[in-house]
């Protein structure tokens, strides 16, 4: 956890060649809108307002790049890529953002690791599968691939074990845990795995 409170501003980059090329291995945040994407990223670095959770879905168009690492050096970079699916945005936009998320996936040469954040009490969607379909090449060949079940406060013991075997069946071989910001729950284990996916050499803090 003290390892990811480093989380800090790196760059922000509308389309892939603006990202920065760098050495650092690279975990991707990816979800629909309302997945709670930007408030998992900030309860797992502890902040407020690293990453902007806005009161629209959709509003984040952009790759937002954040550095990890102690004493101001970087080790390891989290991308929080733009929400999809969310309905008031312009077909034209859903359809950009669809194709800049797949080449990045796809062609992100340090990508280590991807955190597919979904809301349990509606499973993965088609477009999160669209998702997983893109990445399963890279998975075989050894990528990270994390299902996080966000608000998992919102649901009761059962509804949770449910959520929790139905995703991983339809997570095709990726991690699957329940997540909540507001309990926090799967945060330290969360923090754990990120830590190992991008410091596979390395004990735990």
């Amino acid at each position: 956890m003290g390892w990811l409170h480093t989380a800090r501003f790196l760059t922000t980059a509308p389309r892939l060649e603006f990202l920065p090329p760098h050495e650092w291995p690279e975990i991707a945040f990816v979800g629909r809108s309302n997945a709670g994407k930007s408030t998992c990223i900030n309860t797992l670095a502890q902040q407020k307002r690293l990453a902007f959770a806005s009161k629209t879905p959709g509003r984040t168009q952009s790759i937002n790049l954040f550095a990890l690492g102690r004493q101001g050096l970087t080790d390891a970079v989290l991308a929080d890529l733009p929400g999809y699916g969310y309905a008031a945005v312009p077909q034209q936009d859903k359809l950009r953002w669809q194709q800049v998320m797949a080449s990045y996936l796809v062609t992100r040469e340090n990508l280590r690791g991807v955190v597919l954040l979904c809301d349990p009490r509606h499973g993965l969607t088609e477009l999160d599968n669209i998702l997983l379909e893109v990445i399963r090449p890279r998975v075989e060949q050894g990528l990270k691939f994390l299902v996080l079940l966000t608000k998992a406060d919102k649901l009761n013991r059962s509804e949770a074990a449910k959520a929790l075997s139905i995703a991983r069946l339809q997570a095709g071989g990726g991690e699957v845990k329940l997540f909540s910001a507001l309990k926090k729950q799967g945060v330290e284990d969360t923090a754990l795995l990120l830590w190992q996916w991008t410091h596979p050499e390395e004990p735990a803090p």
